[in-house]
Order: C-alpha cells, then structure tokens, then sequence
C-alpha cells in the first residue's frame, strides 16, 4: 500500500496558506484602485476560498483529519501580516505576498509530482488546478510590482501608513543638498509668510495641512531658481502624486474638454509612465471618473507586461 503520508503533509500545508492567501486577498480589496481590481481581488478571495475546500475534502479523501485550528491560523497569519507591513512601503507588502504565491506554488508542483507517483489521480487534477491559479497570481503580482517600478499608479493604493513608509525611505535617500538646503529655505519662506514651521517637522506639518501644496510649488520655484534640478524634480513628482497639476501641465491636449472615450484612446499613445501617472493622479484629485482611472491603468499595466516580459 501506498504511503501516504508525504501527500498528506503537503496538503496540510497548503491547506493553510491557502487560508492566508484568502485572508490577504481581502484585506487588498480596501486598496484597490479601480472597481475591476476590486472585484478581481474579491474573485480572488472566494477562489481561494473553494480551493481550501477542494484541499480539505481532499484531505478527508485520503484519511487525513483537517482540524479548526488551521483556518483560524491562517487568518491569524494574514491579520499579523496586514499589521506589520503598515510599517513598510506597499512594494515591501507586495513582495511578501508574491513569495507567498510562490510558496504555493512550488509546493502545488511537488504535490503533483508526488500524486502522479502514487497513482492519485484525483489529488494530481487538485495539484494542477492549484498550479493554474497560482500561476495566474504570481503573473498579475508580477505585474503590479512592475508598475509600482515603473513609477506609475499601481493597481493596488497604498495605506496611509504605507504611504508615510514609502516617503521616509524617499526622504532617506533624497540628495543631500535637497534636505540641508532647498527645504530650510522652502520653511524660511513660508515663516515670512506667516505660517509657523521652524523646522523641517513644521514643514511636514504644513505639507500635512490645507497648505501643503502651495509649500511644495515654493519649494520647487525655489529650487529651479537656484539650478537645483534634483531637487525641483523631487518635489514636482511629489506634487504630482498629490494630484497638484493643472490640466496645461499634462501630456494630452485639451484634456478637460475630452469624452472619456477620447482620453482613452489618448492614453494609447502614451508610453512614458511619469506621464501616465500624472493623468491618473490629475483624473483622481479632480474629476475621479471611474471609466478613464481604467483606461489608464490598462495602459500602465501593458507597459509593466512589457517591462517584464510578460505577453500582453
């Protein structure tokens, strides 16, 4: 008779990753950036959802006993998970859940190897359908990290706490003349007028208030007035996360004049990714039209395809 026990291993295992992997999913449902990446992300959770319960019945099916610990166990590693990388950038966050996915992965291949040797026929078609699926997230994981590289706006919006995460790491590595001079000067201007920060702190917290904005264009006028291109560039890509441009300032024409149907076919035609983002983020600040984030995202997501070489 057959062991087994090597089978039975597996399936435990990936029994509960499986309940981490549903977990996680819905937690990123709240960080969706656009409705059809939140309805895939919801796909994605109650697949995994009858994945653990094909891997359970499995289970049963070879004799193995599944318990009430493991679910709860999942969901606590998915919760501890969620918690610990609010204190990480979302590229860190997204990273974990890829090497999750790949767990899952090599660990659905070797079940497969391990049911053909044993003439399991029904536990190797379980093994396949988990390699499909997990395939398929590690592509769209792929993806997203690409253009998060790319420096466009990713599928998946970061947390607040992620956010404060990403821009400390982009502080630590600003240049050195941007954060000993062009921000004390940035502060100094807006003392004399009239708003209290004496420090860079006061100046986080003016960027944090009404007049963040305004404090970010002195910032820039500052540093191009001063040749510091660096800078001026560090503070416009941070004006435009925020949204802060004006409809000259993006790379189509006419844009506040267009259908949404116009700008995506605009959009097509775009394939530097800077670009891209300030069309996403100018549509998110002002307008916030749910058919054109698509479009966009569509466009940034062929390029993170391509980056990758990953056929469209």
């Amino acid at each position: 008779m057959t062991d087994t026990t090597p089978l039975l291993t597996q399936l435990r295992a990936l029994l509960a990753l499986t309940h981490t992997e549903e977990q996680i999913a819905r937690i990123r449902v709240a960080q969706a950036r656009t409705d059809a990446v939140r309805r895939e992300l919801e796909q994605n959770a109650q697949h995994a959802a009858e994945r653990s319960t094909a891997i359970a019945d499995q289970l049963r099916e070879l004799g193995g006993v599944t318990d009430v610990v493991t679910p709860v166990l999942g969901r606590l590693g998915a919760l501890v998970k969620g918690t610990l990388e609010q204190a990480e950038p979302i590229d860190e966050a997204l990273l974990q859940d890829l090497q999750l996915e790949h767990q899952l992965l090599d660990r659905a291949t070797y079940l497969r190897v391990l049911a053909d040797t044993a003439g399991q026929a029904e536990v190797k078609a379980l093994a396949e359908r988990l390699i499909r699926a997990h395939s398929a997230t590690v592509e769209w994981l792929t993806v997203v990290l690409a253009e998060q590289a790319l420096g466009g706006p990713a599928a998946l919006v970061a947390t607040p706490f992620q956010r404060v995460a990403g821009g400390a790491t982009k502080l630590a590595n600003l240049p050195v003349r941007f954060a000993a001079n062009t921000v004390n000067r940035a502060v100094d201007t807006a003392q004399h007028a009239g708003e209290q920060a004496g420090a860079l702190t006061g100046a986080v917290r003016e960027t944090l208030a009404v007049g963040r904005l305004a404090s970010l264009r002195r910032a820039e006028r500052i540093a191009e007035r001063e040749g510091d291109s660096a800078a001026a560039e560090a503070v416009a890509a941070t004006r435009r996360e925020l949204g802060d441009l004006t409809a000259d300032e993006l790379p189509i024409t006419g844009y506040d004049s267009m259908s949404t149907a116009q700008i995506a076919t605009a959009v097509e035609e775009l394939d530097d990714p800077q670009e891209i983002d300030a069309v996403i983020r100018y549509e998110e600040a002002h307008k916030a039209r749910s058919s054109v984030v698509s479009a966009v995202q569509t466009r940034l997501a062929a390029l993170a395809k391509e980056a990758v070489g990953i056929p469209d």
